[in-house]
């Protein structure tokens, strides 16, 4: 978000802030995030379930971010009782939901698609907080929200009877809904009188992420035969007939610790309204990926309803006098 407070918590800014190098290392973070959407939707084409994978993801995510934690920042490893609603909260809404949602929008629509429709996220954080908050703020929420409606309605092409299937729309929708769960838990514990770094509250939210889905889907009902075998050949030279095991190592790794890394890194040298602002190319480097890699094109109309959906997001990020 454009007005997350500053500086952020456990992020300590550079001695002297270079912002080639902020701005290199967010769009490093940004092209890594865009390819882990090609790479699950190889995986999750190749039939392991949206939610196993989702599972794997944030269990993996999180082992690695506790092994940091733990030699790093042991102190941060403790949970006070006022943050145990919140932090379970972030990581089942937050974290897993988003996850889970986003790889059920992947097996029905086209990987910058279910992007786009996810980054809406930031329009219903606008109103959220104007409508239920009851903070202030100005007319652009309205303009942000109908070019915003404007653009879903380009992407989903709505004047042929939605082109795309209606469980990939609403599991995209519920993913950009449950990603504004994530914003508004995140922003809560910002501004606590002693708030949560950003790595340990990450590392938590994929900590209660893992929890929940162990609970729902125990480890020991894993499909693990299923990493056996490749991905499908049909997707192409560059993913197509790849150990699937060497996949989601990669989506774990390469695709969620490495990006988050560099975002974290980047951050001590770019305000949090600068890496907002780089932060929109996500999804316009996810369709550049899934066309090259898995030949996805988007119509030119469906480009320009990409456009004025990153053009509402911004307008909601401004239409706030604080965040």
């Amino acid at each position: 978000m454009s007005d997350v407070i500053e500086p952020i918590p456990g992020i300590k800014p550079a001695s002297h802030r270079t912002l080639w190098i902020g701005y290199t290392l967010y769009l490093l973070g940004s092209f890594t995030f865009a390819l882990n959407g090609t790479v699950s939707k190889a995986i999750l084409l190749s039939g392991l379930d949206s939610a196993r994978l989702s599972q794997l993801r944030v269990t993996g995510a999180f082992l690695f971010l506790l092994a940091f934690v733990a030699i790093n920042r042991p102190g941060r490893l403790r949970i006070h009782r006022e943050e145990w609603i919140p932090l379970i909260g972030y990581g089942v809404l937050g974290v897993a939901m988003t996850q889970y949602l986003f790889f059920v929008a992947l097996q029905y629509l086209p990987v910058g698609v279910a992007l786009l429709i996810e980054f809406t996220a930031p329009v219903f954080v606008a109103l959220w907080f104007r409508f239920v908050m009851k903070e202030p703020t100005n007319r652009m929420v309205w303009l942000a929200l109908m070019i915003a409606l404007l653009g879903l309605a380009l992407v989903a092409e709505v004047w042929r009877g939605f082109t795309f299937d209606a469980i990939g729309l609403l599991a995209a929708l519920g993913a950009a809904f449950a990603l504004s769960t994530h914003y508004l838990i995140t922003d809560r514990q910002m501004r606590q009188p002693e708030p949560r770094d950003a790595v340990s509250l990450t590392m938590w939210g994929f900590g209660f992420a893992s929890l929940f889905w162990v609970i729902v889907q125990p480890w020991w009902s894993f499909p693990w035969s299923q990493f056996s075998g490749n991905s499908d050949p049909a997707l192409g030279p560059v993913i197509g007939d790849r150990p699937l095991w060497f996949l989601s190592s990669w989506m774990i790794i390469l695709g969620t610790v490495v990006p988050f890394w560099l975002v974290v890194a980047s951050m001590r040298h770019l305000r949090a309204s600068q890496a907002s602002v780089v932060g929109l190319t996500e999804p316009l480097l996810a369709i550049i990926v899934a066309w090259v890699v898995l030949g996805e094109a988007l119509a030119v109309v469906q480009l320009l309803g990409g456009v004025f959906i990153l053009l509402g997001v911004v307008l909601a990020e401004r239409s706030r006098t604080r965040f």
